[in-house]
């Protein structure tokens, strides 16, 4: 009986160790969230990979336009493709006391630590732009990316003129889960395509760092391997079109391939005024980055954001909140990227003939 006994309190023992123990453990990665009164000075940091494509730097200038219209403070940190130094950017920012952190990553799964951080300080997350992988992270605030991959292939799909039609694929950095994301998308319109026999998929690479350079090595290898016989290229953001479009230029087949791209550059709608790229996929930067702000805010002060979708980090269904993204060509470019303001016609047209010009 006394056996029995001893034995019952040893596993009760054991039980007990074992919460104490996972108790700590879960302390030991997060502390319990931080909230700021209604009146309260709200800090925000936001962690960038990056300022070399034109867009990032309309979501650094739109971000802090918003937090100074909101009355709160915003901290600023960029680094440039470098993902130790974006970890300690962000360790810094923590240092200084922000209260919530927005981070555009650089790779998706590395920046996983940054959130363990922040919520080790009770300080909330939002992934922006770009999902951040395996991690507890707070909200998500993109566009809808899988779907800006099918409608690039769907655009090229459509519009090109011969079966069965060569393509070339061109992703974007493999470390970015967008890049992974906009191949789904494009794989869900072109895979049937294959299949049917409509199209041929001559090269399906990614270009490291979504680098222009990398984008022309890979169109420059697919025509020598085509021969030339390639009808369209499926470029995943604006920087990869204009490799491509740099790639056909040494062929003179610029103007007679399809070319799809994203971000609505400047120097992509002057291709594609150009007739040299074929399209662009435009995701207004605005309500973008307002809406990181005002969420931000929202989760400092420990109110509900407004999520409506989710979508799965590998680790967590992650609230989501994911804007809807615009085809833009020629035919197009001034009741969107004009309209909005995003670009000016007289910079689109700064050097192309009047009658080539779209008209307003």
């Amino acid at each position: 009986m006394q056996h029995r006994s001893l034995m019952v309190g040893l596993i009760l023992l054991a039980l007990i160790l074992g919460a104490c123990v996972s108790g700590m453990k879960q302390s030991s990665n997060s502390a319990a969230k931080k909230k700021k009164g209604p009146n309260d000075p709200v800090v925000i940091g936001f962690s960038m990979d990056t300022l070399k494509e034109e867009r990032w730097q309309r979501d650094k200038d739109l971000i802090e336009k918003r937090a100074k219209e909101m009355g709160v403070q915003a901290f600023v940190q960029v680094a440039n493709g470098d993902d130790n130094l974006q970890i300690k950017q962000a360790e810094n920012l923590l240092t200084q006391g922000v209260d919530v952190l927005i981070v555009a990553p650089h790779n998706g799964e590395i920046a996983a630590s940054i959130v363990e951080a922040a919520h080790r300080q009770g300080v909330p997350v939002i992934s922006y732009d770009r999902l951040i992988r395996n991690s507890d992270v707070d909200l998500y605030v993109s566009h809808q990316v899988v779907k800006i991959g099918e409608m690039q292939a769907q655009y090229l799909l459509d519009h090109v003129n011969k079966k069965p039609a060569n393509f070339v694929v061109v992703g974007g950095s493999p470390t970015d889960n967008n890049a992974l994301l906009l191949h789904q998308g494009q794989m869900n319109v072109l895979k049937p395509a294959v299949d049917r026999g409509d199209i041929k998929i001559v090269t399906d690479q990614y270009a490291k760092e979504w680098q222009a350079s990398a984008a022309l090595n890979i169109v420059e290898n697919a025509l020598t391997q085509s021969n030339n016989q390639v009808d369209a290229v499926v470029a995943s953001n604006d920087g990869t079109a204009r490799g491509a479009v740099q790639a056909l230029e040494g062929q003179n087949l610029a103007g007679k391939v399809l070319v799809s791209g994203q971000d609505a550059d400047l120097a992509s709608l002057i291709l594609i005024v150009q007739g040299k790229q074929t399209m662009t996929i435009y995701k207004p930067i605005q309500p973008l980055a307002y809406i990181a702000v005002d969420s931000a805010i929202k989760l400092a002060r420990g109110e509900k954001v407004d999520a409506k979708d989710t979508i799965d980090n590998g680790a967590k269904k992650v609230p989501a909140v994911l804007l809807e993204p615009i085809a833009v060509d020629k035919n197009n470019i001034i009741s969107t990227v004009v309209k909005d303001g995003y670009q000016t016609l007289e910079k689109i047209c700064a050097n192309i003939p009047a009658d080539k010009c779209p008209k307003q």
